[in-house]
């Protein structure tokens, strides 16, 4: 697709007295889709990678999944000749969730990256961080106050982590991020841990709803307690696992749990990629 609008990314910086906004020109935007936003899960299977299409034509990806089947998945309904992204995030450095970017990487021009500071001493990691440096795009160290202007319409909002997290555990350290569009709100929260939920509950109470919600930790026990569940409000939870896989994820009493929030179950499991829609005022799969 050819590249013709500017990105404006704008990552606002809160201070504790007065709040610092930074706009920082990028590459050029594809061209457009229409006037709707698109949020793809898509079928990578045991891990998550999430693609966000805005109606201006700019793109992010949220990790990468364990393998090179996250460049599959992005090539559906993209020009031979489209091979950039605008903004990539890896919300922490588990081989579930970067493994992929390093193909991702290798295959296309990245802007901006935005990643937390801490790190692993797994290959995956090391083949991560390698791939980060040859890519020379520009770095974002993620921290909750942050917002990011992808385009003209849609707002990326940071609410976790908050602090070094050079040593915390790693899905500790997942970033946890707010996608909005209009009166549209997807909450993804990567592998943060229900102590992390509960900690942006506290902080951040109301402003947490959201129409769509992933299920943390893919639908592990560990994540989405009924504190984070019934602040977000979620009408639809979003499972991003593979079949069959050996942790037995997504629990029962997670689905549970979501479903005695109102939330209606989707799962990469039963439907391969899930392509959410909306127009800013209503959400739909397609």
């Amino acid at each position: 697709m050819e590249r013709w609008l500017r990105i404006r990314l704008g990552v606002l910086v809160a201070l504790s007295v007065v709040g610092l906004l930074v706009w920082i020109p990028a590459g050029q935007a594809s061209s457009s889709i229409g006037e709707n936003l698109q949020v793809r899960f898509l079928d990578v299977g045991q891990g998550d990678a999430i693609q966000i299409i805005t109606p201006d034509g700019y793109e992010a990806l949220i990790d990468g999944g364990p393998t090179a089947s996250v460049l599959r998945e992005l090539a559906i309904g993209r020009s031979f000749f489209d091979k950039s992204i605008d903004v990539l995030i890896a919300t922490h450095p588990d081989s579930d969730h970067i493994s992929g970017l390093v193909d991702v990487l290798e295959r296309y021009q990245v802007d901006y990256i935005i990643e937390t500071n801490n790190k692993s001493e797994t290959a995956a990691s090391s083949a991560y961080e390698q791939a980060v440096t040859n890519e020379q795009a520009k770095i974002i160290i993620a921290q909750a106050g942050q917002t990011i202007k992808l385009g003209g319409l849609t707002t990326i909002k940071i609410y976790s982590p908050n602090g070094d997290t050079s040593n915390w555990k790693s899905n500790a350290a997942s970033v946890v991020v707010q996608v909005s569009f209009g009166d549209i709100d997807f909450m993804l929260t990567g592998d943060a841990p229900s102590s992390i939920e509960d900690y942006i509950v506290s902080k951040y109470g109301t402003l947490l709803e959201s129409e769509v919600l992933k299920l943390g930790h893919h639908g592990s026990d560990t994540s989405s307690s009924e504190n984070f569940l019934n602040t977000v409000k979620p009408d639809f939870a979003v499972v991003s696992a593979g079949a069959d896989n050996r942790y037995g994820h997504p629990r029962a009493e997670v689905i549970e749990r979501a479903e005695s929030v109102g939330a209606e179950i989707v799962s990469t499991i039963d439907k391969g990629t899930i392509t959410f829609v909306t127009d800013g005022k209503k959400v739909w799969v397609e």
